[in-house]
């Protein structure tokens, strides 16, 4: 069974650029992480911050695979919609609409 990182369960927030490297340190050496809709903050959400693009990259130069939980992702505006829907079948980084689809991909690994 693959090690799994919930972000929630350590506390983790990704409100900015630097709280990324804190769920990559956190996520070390396991086979992914799971963060909530909770678990991110509205500039997370906001395209233009560049916090998603930035936590993306890093999560594919460490082979992470992240499995993001977010309801509606149209909650989020158009752009993030299409973000999510970009990242429907990606490889290493994808969103889930509910928890258990997201372990369950998580756990494939």
């Amino acid at each position: 069974m693959p090690s799994l990182i919930v972000a929630a369960d350590h506390s983790l927030r990704v409100a900015a650029m630097a709280d990324i490297q804190l769920l990559l340190e956190a996520a070390y050496g396991a086979d992914g992480g799971l963060p909530l809709e909770d678990d991110l903050s509205p500039a997370f959400f906001d395209l233009r911050s560049g916090i998603a693009g930035e936590l993306f990259q890093k999560c594919a130069n460490c082979r992470l695979r992240l499995a993001l939980v977010v309801p509606d992702p149209a909650a989020h505006g158009g752009r993030f919609t299409e973000l999510a829907r970009e990242h429907a079948s990606h490889i290493l980084i994808r969103f889930f609409t509910i928890k258990s689809d997201a372990f369950a991909w998580l756990e494939k690994a």
